[in-house]
């Protein structure tokens, strides 16, 4: 793990303290991760003086509320991250790495929601939700590197396999991911839109983002214009899942499939214990911050239902074939996840302006 971390337990605000107020930018505002960002911004209440919602051409000049503030998202230019504490970068990767560097020269901390910054020397991959999980205390620095959230998928796994292994060392996992069109922005969104309009009028069908049908239909792999593709994405959870948890739990076997739903993960995961597994043992150890368990037919784990919630829904089942195994079924808010897991970092990042000083 990184040198970054000390053993020890910290609730979410502990590194917040009272009377500091920061600049922040959310670079590529008019996204869906960007406007996820400033929702998640008001609603834990971070201390923040200015809020500058910057994106490229196409939402340039759009009006966007921030809390009680509407503002006019700014085209990126140089200057503006001039006195900026934070710089969530919610754009595409493209653009992170374009103007990543002048934000970080100008002084400016540095929240990356794109990916874009998972290889850099400096970065580290974070999830706070594991990092509590674990007992970890992330250790400030002067001049910290990139914070990259982990992708929202690896967040959720690793929780629930780590909690889990509460009730019994956890011996093999292997997980369905259902990734909605979400994950690829509005314009994914669109495209499954005006794909299900297309067929049920028997028009040609757009696939300028998927390069395949994925309306009324399940696919394990994109077309090969696609980028980027389903096997990508797959290495990209099981790499931040192995970032996050170390060798504390057992990394996934994985398939990643596109669902034809337009927000939201679902999950199906099966865990084989080494022990038998102890159904109602196993749902005390899951219960907890961030978990919602479910039981009935009506609140059951769906994409609908984890919709705008922070917390990830579970259900749990006993393995009618395997005394040692389980399944659980879950979903989740992939937005709603990756931009409280960048808020949640830039909270632990506070600490390196202890002052709360504007530049």
């Amino acid at each position: 793990m990184s040198s970054n971390f000390k053993s020890a337990a910290i609730s979410h605000g502990e590194t917040l303290r009272g009377g500091n107020f920061y600049r922040l930018a959310v670079v590529g505002a008019g996204t869906l991760k960007g406007k996820e960002v400033a929702d998640v911004l008001n609603d834990r209440n971070f201390p923040s003086i200015d809020v500058k919602l910057l994106d490229d051409d196409e939402s340039f000049g759009k009006l966007e509320a921030v809390g009680e503030e509407v503002t006019f998202i700014q085209s990126v230019r140089h200057e503006q991250f001039e006195n900026m504490d934070f710089t969530f970068f919610a754009s595409d990767s493209e653009s992170t790495r374009r103007n990543w560097k002048t934000a970080r020269n100008a002084g400016s901390a540095i929240v990356d929601l794109s990916f874009a910054l998972e290889d850099e020397p400096a970065a580290a991959i974070r999830s706070p939700w594991i990092e509590r999980q674990l007992g970890q205390l992330w250790v400030p620095e002067l001049q910290p590197g990139p914070a990259v959230v982990a992708h929202p998928a690896a967040v959720v796994l690793a929780l629930l396999v780590l909690r889990v292994q509460k009730a019994g060392p956890v011996k093999r996992a292997v997980a369905t991911v259902f990734e909605p069109a979400s994950e690829h922005g509005q314009k994914g969104m669109d495209e499954l839109h005006e794909q299900t309009v297309n067929l049920l009028s028997f028009q040609p069908l757009p696939k300028n983002i998927f390069d395949t049908q994925v309306a009324f239909n399940m696919v394990a792999r994109y077309g090969d214009h696609s980028v980027p593709s389903l096997a990508t994405v797959e290495r990209r959870i099981l790499k931040h899942y192995q970032r996050i948890v170390g060798e504390d739990a057992p990394a996934p076997a994985l398939l990643l499939a596109q669902a034809p739903i337009f927000h939201g993960h679902a999950f199906g995961v099966h865990l084989e214990l080494e022990q038998v597994a102890d159904v109602e043992n196993i749902s005390r150890a899951l219960a907890g911050e961030h978990v919602n368990l479910t039981h009935g037919a009506e609140d059951a784990p769906s994409n609908v239902n984890a919709a705008g919630q922070a917390d990830i829904q579970v259900s749990i089942a006993e393995d009618a074939s395997h005394p040692n195994g389980l399944w659980l079924w879950a979903a989740s808010d992939n937005l709603r996840i990756a931009a409280s897991t960048a808020v949640e970092c830039a909270e632990t990042m506070a600490a390196t302006r202890p002052r709360g000083k504007i530049q």
